[in-house]
């Protein structure tokens, strides 16, 4: 079955779904940056597990009152998971709660579930100069580096990939502190340079919600 084309739409509120609360902080300072005035609310969840084991009743809750003019974005980490096998779990999720997504239902996109692949952190590595300018002393050169060029491939965890690099330039040396770091980081980001992909299909989605 060909997917149905997203449709554009007059939005008035989104609610946003995700599993941690680095994502939140990172999405309070960037969403107004990819739709200026948008009303949005981010709800942060125990862990990855915690936000699937939970979103089937969140769902049917939002299709009990949903308005007409409201969307829901789910986002979660694809960590470990395979892409597809993930996706498929949040799709069918939308669908049993009777909730319209690109591939399920008829009208305009209620639900649009995306992923971080593999992380939040391939985020940052695709603007490296919103980092570099949180961070200064950060090696400017990362982007060229073999296995880093791709934010969204790079392999061993994003979040530990980055805390190497933080600690070699001087910075959190007792451990990432992954919530200060995503607003110290998210406060530069320009959402139209990033150069990863699941970053601009994030970015993409929320856009085309808006007239």
């Amino acid at each position: 079955m060909t997917a149905a084309p997203l449709q554009v739409v007059t939005v008035a509120h989104v609610e946003i779904l995700v599993e941690e609360p680095s994502m939140e902080a990172t999405l309070r300072l960037i969403v107004p940056k990819i739709v200026r005035d948008l009303s949005f609310q981010v709800y942060t969840y125990q862990c990855k597990q915690d936000l699937l084991d939970k979103l089937p009743s969140r769902l049917q809750g939002y299709a009990a009152w949903l308005p007409e003019d409201w969307r829901i974005i789910v986002i979660v980490d694809r960590d470990d998971d395979h892409c597809n096998q993930l996706k498929r779990k949040l799709e069918t999720a939308t669908k049993n709660a009777g909730l319209r997504t690109r591939t399920h239902g008829q009208g305009p996109v209620q639900v649009v579930n995306r992923l971080a692949i593999e992380e939040l952190e391939a985020w940052f590595f695709g603007d490296w100069e919103a980092v570099r300018t949180a961070y200064p002393n950060v090696n400017k050169n990362i982007p060229n580096k073999q296995g880093c060029r791709d934010p969204d491939a790079i392999t061993g965890g994003t979040w530990e990939a980055l805390e190497r690099i933080f600690e070699r330039a001087g910075y959190f040396r007792k451990g990432l502190r992954k919530i200060e770091a995503s607003r110290a980081i998210a406060q530069h980001m320009n959402p139209q340079i990033n150069s990863s992909r699941s970053f601009q299909a994030f970015r993409d989605s929320l856009g085309e919600m808006m007239p």
